[in-house]
């Protein structure tokens, strides 16, 4: 083929790349298994002990002898026809954000652990001519074992590359007034509903000592006060808590809920090591005890619903209440593919790229 003939190609490609935790191929014992050998392998996610063979020993010898039944056995409780929650909503929301941004910028999803996998993604924007990423991390609040584990595989994937794209990363969109707005759009069908006695706002949990490692003033103020996660100031700027607090205080400006009415809690914890706290599972039930009888619970840590939503929360917690006492606890659907959700995506990626 002469020079002459040949396509005549654009550079500077753009590509979007949107990428979330992940999720096991399917709600089977050994699929699962190998999720959380991959998820908890980790030593962003499992930090301590600090030894790869430590590790090995601590997930081999106690995790993933129990864990990956029990799992599989809650994923069964919410997997659909079409496959895993997260994975579907999530190449929903691609397509709605495809849709408004148009064919000339691919949009694509992957997932940390598992699939679509980091790598193979990263593989089909460079065989489609993309030469500038735009690095989209679904996670609201900054965290080591969420968003740094992200970029850090993105970072490694591409730095092999002999041609090494340009890379954007869109930051942590905790306080972003078009997610706020998006998620008060989502709850408030369901307070004016249910009229609840409390609305839970319950996070993903972390270890304490993850805050304190990104504590910026040497450990002198992350959790060193009940009021530390009041505001964000300089310390703690990069602290998953206080970001989640921060989340908690704009979803209920948006809902007209008082300090009184709402409280902020945390799940999922693992292992013995103290995690940040309230926990949500106490919580739910302390609540039911005092005479609670309606909760409307949220997770904004999460943008699409997934087995810490469906099943922790609106099943698991749900039964808890009304054991001890409650009448009534509904889950707040996650932004999902909802069509505000995709114009905040759109708006977050236009106000840090310059994408039109």
């Amino acid at each position: 083929m002469s020079v002459e003939s040949e396509e005549i190609f654009t550079p500077k490609q753009r590509g979007v790349f949107l990428i979330n935790l992940g999720t096991p191929d399917a709600p089977e014992e050994a699929e699962v298994r190998r999720y959380l050998d991959e998820f908890l392998s980790d030593p962003r996610v499992i930090d301590k002990p600090s030894s790869t063979f430590g590790r090995w020993l601590l997930l081999n010898l106690f995790i993933l002898p129990k864990r990956p039944k029990e799992s599989a056995e809650a994923y069964r409780q919410i997997w659909e026809e079409k496959g895993s929650p997260l994975l579907t909503l999530s190449q929903d929301l691609v397509e709605k954000v495809q849709q408004r941004l148009g064919p000339d910028v691919p949009v694509k999803l992957g997932m940390r652990y598992q699939n679509p996998s980091i790598e193979n993604v990263l593989k089909e924007f460079e065989e489609e001519g993309v030469d500038e990423l735009v690095i989209f991390p679904l996670y609201p609040q900054y965290a080591s074992a969420s968003t740094g584990s992200t970029l850090q595989m993105v970072y490694e994937l591409t730095a092999k590359q002999w041609n090494v794209p340009s890379i954007q990363v869109i930051p942590p969109f905790y306080d972003h007034p078009s997610f706020l707005d998006a998620f008060g759009e989502v709850a408030q069908p369901v307070i004016d509903d249910l009229k609840p006695d409390k609305v839970v706002m319950s996070f993903h949990g972390l270890p304490e000592r993850h805050m304190t490692k990104s504590d910026a003033s040497g450990g002198n103020h992350c959790l060193q006060s009940d009021n530390c996660c009041d505001r964000i100031v300089k310390a703690n700027r990069n602290c998953y808590r206080a970001q989640c607090f921060a989340t908690a205080r704009g979803i209920a400006e948006r809902l007209k809920l008082t300090p009184d009415d709402y409280i902020i809690t945390f799940q999922s914890r693992l292992g013995k090591d103290p995690w940040v706290k309230p926990y949500t599972d106490e919580v739910i039930v302390e609540l039911a005890k005092a005479g609670i009888e309606k909760i409307a619970i949220l997770s904004p840590a999460f943008v699409a619903d997934c087995l810490e939503t469906l099943e922790e929360l609106a099943m698991r917690a749900k039964e808890d209440f009304i054991e001890h006492g409650g009448k009534d606890l509904r889950l707040v659907p996650s932004l999902n593919a909802t069509d505000r959700w995709a114009d905040a995506v759109v708006d977050l990626i236009r106000e840090h790229t310059g994408i039109s």
